[in-house]
């Protein structure tokens, strides 16, 4: 199964990213294979992100950026919460790597897409932190 991070949501949405076209295309190779999903705070911040009027040529629309998901689940794609004793698990996973600052928001993606199934991470982030059983993937590399 594969998990899908934030920046590729960010890219295969906006028509202007120089990446815009590997990212879709990287959505469309998840979709064809068995399973593929998104931990839910990839979806909060894909939001915010995309709705920032800040962002650059302005913010998408609510309505766009529901769209955009929407039309990820009707290709198959399936939205991953934490489950069970989320927190103890979790923050026992943090003392363990020494996680510190902003990292810890990679750790709860990576941590429940692989609480969810997942045997690879697709990013293009290559500072994304990598734990036991969950491969790091960069489908834009050349």
């Amino acid at each position: 199964m594969i998990a899908i991070d934030t920046n590729l949501l960010v890219y295969a949405h906006r028509r202007g990213a120089p990446e815009h076209r590997r990212s879709q295309a990287a959505l469309e190779a998840a979709a064809e294979r068995q399973g593929w999903g998104i931990a839910l705070p990839c979806l909060a911040e894909f939001w915010s992100v995309v709705t920032s009027p800040h962002s650059p040529g302005g913010g998408s629309s609510p309505r766009q950026a529901a769209g955009f998901l929407q039309n990820l689940l009707a290709a198959g794609c399936r939205i991953w919460a934490p489950e069970g004793n989320a927190m103890e698990a979790f923050l026992s996973l943090a003392r363990t790597r020494a996680i510190r600052g902003a990292r810890i928001f990679d750790l709860q993606i990576a941590w429940i897409a692989k609480a969810s199934g997942a045997q690879e991470i697709w990013t293009h982030d290559s500072g994304f932190i990598s734990i036991p059983g969950l491969r790091v993937v960069d489908p834009l590399a050349e």
